[in-house]
């Protein structure tokens, strides 16, 4: 037995002075850690609970026309937000803003609603306030402590109306939007202004630009402490710069020439490089309307309107191409060998004929007799299609309009192009209407009925075909790499003999005898084709497509026109060819004709043409072989 113990006082000790080590060592390690290792990240955090980011806009990008003139640009515009506050209190700042902002009580309830679902964030007003508006509240600075004012791009499309369906508009990006994979990868947030239709939505990822923000002060309790200061900012990335092919003086032309009245579209295009010069909807919208945000009472109107303006009559409406369409069935004809300049049918025309227990009439019941191609092009006759359509067969027939891409999108650049309606052969009727076509379908495929549904720039498209030496790029709004060289590109197989048999039917359209020869121009030659596509729900829709440019050289422009319920082709005509005019004049530099279409100078009282003498002569295929005028052909094209 030891008669001496250890003092526990002493291990006791001990284990206090390890105690209190291990916890100065921690709390040291703590404070090094904080202070040193992650002091900056503390310290930035710190500054995050006590600043808040105010989003800067970016400015989107500049569009221009061919020419630099301004399609789209950003101007100064002012938001107004409200600090959070009591229910009452943002009322009654809104109903002391009624009359600088214009808010009507309707407006007022619906902030009231949006400010009772998100009470702690900022109110926002407007987002399109004037300087006028936003000085006289400055003046009143006093009465409106809780008031926020930002200033912002606004965007502004000088031509309004002329380009509403082709420029678009932008709007706030809606939460389906946010959930889209190619927005989200690009770090868009709720509020952000995007592009929601035409140029604007095709090309937002490069109009867009990147957002800066400005830092305000807040309390503990997240509440801005002096809205007219800032800590500090993040200047914005601007939007990049576009450069379209549209031509906005043509544009505006056609604007203001199209029946205020009617419905329907215009398209024009350059068809040696697929380059397009205007595209015009009627009736159109003012985007300038959209910027910000729309009055929900002019959205209602807008939608309920029997019209449809929102409805972009250029791609996304299809219509039966009637009788501009027997080109393509006189193209298929030429290429399969079936067809040439001189071709009679066998039947003259009597007013009609009957096929395989069918019987169906030319438009003209009297008859036109025995005609060659470019007569029978020139006086629209059924009977000759029909024969050339049955000598064809209903499969080759759809081969061939499958193969020149009547089935398919062009490939513009723009967002919802409907996809034509067309039958890609003998199956697609058991698949789309339960059963065999009859021998006499191919009848009403060959002149342009049946399914059979076109765009306005399609037909553009396709005529532009004819005008290239039988190609035509893909059409395309902006200037960019690559442009035209898509699969959306036009080969009709057709050697130069082939299409001066076309050329000449196109020629004598437009001469005295012809369907559209009212809408002859005195300047040039131009060549096109009529069209009455048959409407069960009224009166039929009138077409017109061509293509015109100087003697000897190659067509410049081609218009393709449509106007529903225009009744007739002829009634069309007018409009297509004065766009062609004024294009051309303009490029050339000759004046500007208020009335350059015969029926105009006829009703004006003046001679049809002037000076005969000085009448231009005909473009022709060989013209331009021989003169060394070619027209440029896509990447991969075959040259005829």
């Amino acid at each position: 037995m030891k008669l001496f113990q250890p003092d526990p006082r002493h291990r006791r000790s001990l284990g206090a002075v390890f105690m209190i080590t291990l916890v100065i060592t921690t709390l040291l390690t703590a404070f090094f850690q904080t202070q040193v290792v992650t002091g900056e990240q503390y310290a930035a955090r710190s500054e995050e609970n006590r600043l808040r980011p105010i989003k800067i806009p970016a400015p989107r990008g500049t569009i221009y026309d061919r020419n630099g003139r301004v399609v789209a640009t950003s101007i100064t515009g002012y938001s107004v937000s409200l600090l959070p506050a009591s229910e009452e209190t943002i009322r009654q700042t809104l109903r002391d803003l009624m009359p600088f902002l214009g808010l009507s009580n309707q407006d007022v309830d619906a902030l009231m609603q949006k400010r009772n679902g998100r009470p702690h964030d900022l109110l926002e007003i407007t987002q399109r306030a004037t300087f006028p508006q936003v000085a006289a509240i400055e003046e009143r600075r006093a009465a409106f402590p809780n008031l926020m004012i930002v200033e912002r791009p606004m965007r502004y499309y000088p031509a309004g109306s002329a380009i509403g369906h082709i420029a678009g508009y932008v709007g706030e990006i809606t939460r389906e939007q946010l959930q889209l994979e190619q927005y989200r990868k690009a770090g868009y947030q709720q509020g952000q202004w995007i592009g929601q239709a035409g140029i604007e939505r095709e090309y937002e990822f490069d109009l867009g630009g990147v957002d800066g923000a400005r830092f305000v002060e807040v309390d503990a309790m997240g509440r801005v402490v002096d809205p007219r200061s800032s800590v500090g900012a993040l200047a914005p990335e601007p939007g990049k710069d576009l450069k379209l092919t549209l031509d906005l003086d043509l544009q505006n032309y056609i604007h203001r020439i199209f029946p205020d009245s009617m419905k329907g579209a215009v398209v024009a295009m350059v068809p040696s490089t697929g380059e397009i010069l205007a595209m015009y909807s009627h009736p159109t919208v003012d985007p300038n309307e959209f910027v910000g945000s729309i009055k929900p009472s002019l959205w209602r109107a807008l939608q309920t309107d029997p019209a449809k303006p929102l409805l972009d009559r250029t791609i996304t409406a299809l219509y039966p191409p009637a009788s501009t369409w027997k080109l393509a069935t006189a193209a298929a004809g030429v290429r399969a060998g079936i067809l040439k300049a001189g071709t009679r049918m066998p039947y003259a025309c009597t007013g009609g004929m009957a096929y395989a227990g069918r019987y169906s009439r030319c438009w003209y019941r009297p008859g036109h007799g025995s005609l060659d191609l470019g007569s029978a092009i020139e006086k629209s006759c059924n009977v000759y299609f029909y024969q050339v359509g049955i000598r064809l067969g209903l499969a080759k027939l759809t081969a061939e309009g499958t193969r020149m891409g009547f089935n398919t999108r062009s490939g513009i650049d723009l967002p919802g192009e409907a996809r034509p309606i067309f039958p890609t052969g003998i199956p697609w009727y058991r698949e789309r209407f339960g059963h065999t076509p009859t021998p006499s379908e191919v009848m009403s495929l060959a002149i342009g009925q049946g399914p059979n549904s076109q765009s306005v720039l399609r037909m553009a498209h396709f005529y532009s075909a004819i005008a290239g030496n039988g190609t035509a790029p893909e059409p395309h709004l902006v200037t960019r790499e690559g442009a035209g060289e898509g699969p959306g590109q036009i080969d009709l197989g057709l050697d130069t003999q082939g299409l001066s048999a076309l050329w000449d039917g196109l020629g004598k359209v437009t001469d005295p005898t012809g369907t559209a020869a009212l809408s002859a121009v005195a300047q040039w030659k131009v060549y096109g084709k009529t069209g009455t596509g048959q409407n069960p729900q009224g009166a039929d829709h009138g077409w017109f497509v061509g293509f015109s440019g100087p003697p000897g050289g190659h067509p410049e422009i081609a218009v393709a026109a449509i106007i529903e319920h225009g009744l007739h082709g002829s009634d069309v005509g007018p409009v297509a060819t004065k766009a062609i005019n004024f294009y051309l004049n303009k490029k050339h530099g000759l004046p500007f004709d208020p009335r350059p279409t015969l029926i105009e100078r006829w009703n004006a009282q003046r001679m049809p043409w002037g000076r005969y003498d000085t009448y231009p002569a005909p473009i022709t295929p060989q013209d331009r072989s021989a003169t060394g005028a070619t027209s440029a052909r896509p990447a991969g094209a075959r040259a005829r």
